[in-house]
């Protein structure tokens, strides 16, 4: 991947099971919040519907708000509400054009709530400049798979010595 100087961050990280990208979920979760917007894009089966739900279910684990949490493949949006955070998660794949996100309520979403998106692509004009992109890639062994962390906006600089400190502790 090329950085270019106006990135704030590009780390790529190796996830060897699915219990591994949950503890990756849970580990950055802590320093997400209301007006962040994750995009996770990759191929079907890379497991951006799995570290989505990894990430809604520490939030309301957190808040003592157990409950299902389906994937938004049909509903297109799924929200949860973990104390005062509202989380909306969207998967964006059958969406045909950009004037559908701007129905869902997502640019809304983007300024008061905690977003999950996938497919991403989808988003056109709507996507946020200021959104954390996660890309999925399938890694050579069954289970493994590379995530790349990469955003142009400073606020996600914190997420560097997160991702090392990760590294460092489950690699």
């Amino acid at each position: 991947m090329h950085t270019h100087s106006n990135t704030a961050l590009s780390k790529s990280i190796l996830v060897t099971s699915e219990r591994h990208a949950a503890r990756l979920a849970q580990h950055i979760r802590t320093g997400l919040g209301a007006g962040d917007a994750l995009l996770l894009s990759g191929p079907i089966g890379a497991g951006k519907s799995h570290f989505a739900r990894a990430i809604i279910r520490a939030f309301l684990q957190d808040s003592d708000a157990a409950e299902d949490i389906p994937s938004p493949t049909f509903t297109l949006v799924q929200t949860y509400i973990a104390g005062d955070l509202e989380i909306w998660h969207s998967d964006l794949y059958r969406l045909t054009h950009v004037d559908e996100v701007v129905e869902l309520g997502l640019a809304e979403a983007f300024e008061t709530a905690l977003c999950l998106v996938e497919w991403p692509d989808r988003l056109g004009i709507e996507r946020p400049h200021n959104a954390l992109s996660l890309n999925f890639a399938m890694a050579d062994q069954l289970d493994h798979r590379t995530v790349t962390f990469s955003a142009f906006h400073q606020k996600w600089l914190w997420l560097t010595d997160a991702l090392q400190q990760f590294g460092r502790v489950d690699a």
